[in-house]
């Protein structure tokens, strides 16, 4: 049985849920987003609570779908009354970000400049040495961030890279001389 499956969603008073045709609709202040409920989970929509049931209790595929639907439906009410922000830290030498537009140009170390264009619903902003990416969409800010962080993933023996904020990073020894 799912401990996270069985949990009710409270839906707080400035967020609107429509469920119809398998199609789950959250709208709040900051925008709006969709899921589409695969058949294998039975959402129940009160007034105040959204609870998810599997469909079956001896289907594998719908006691596995349960807990991840419940958390999935949990996250867009939180994207859309808070929103999500991943910050990412580089470091390296004559490394630099700047903003033009919507596009994200990076100078890191190679022969010409990386440009990332923000695709719709995040927003990308830079300051001294980090990358905000923010957005409502859960997945959508962790895939960007993961697309930007790829570029130059850190390395452990000088520590130059794009990493995460609060990511530990363990460092390796270089070669050591050796010592008679």
């Amino acid at each position: 049985m799912s401990r996270i499956g069985k949990q009710p969603i409270i839906i707080p008073e400035n967020v609107n849920v429509t469920y119809q045709d398998k199609i789950m609709t959250v709208k709040g202040p900051k925008g709006e987003l969709t899921l589409e409920i695969p058949p294998y989970v039975i959402v129940e929509q009160g007034d105040k609570e959204i609870i998810v049931n599997p469909k079956s209790e001896s289907d594998k595929l719908s006691l596995s779908l349960w807990g991840t639907i419940q958390r999935l439906i949990g996250n867009m009410i939180t994207g859309v009354t808070e929103g999500y922000v991943k910050r990412l830290k580089y470091k390296g030498v004559g490394w630099r970000t700047e903003m033009k537009g919507k596009t994200l140009v990076m100078h890191l170390g190679y022969s010409h400049p990386i440009e990332y264009k923000a695709p719709e619903g995040i927003e990308l902003s830079t300051e001294k040495d980090t990358i905000t990416v923010s957005g409502i969409d859960k997945q959508l800010v962790g895939q960007v961030s993961a697309e930007i962080r790829a570029f130059r993933k850190p390395e452990p023996y000088k520590g130059k890279g794009i990493i995460y904020e609060g990511e530990i990073i363990r460092r390796k020894a270089g070669k050591q001389a050796k010592t008679a």
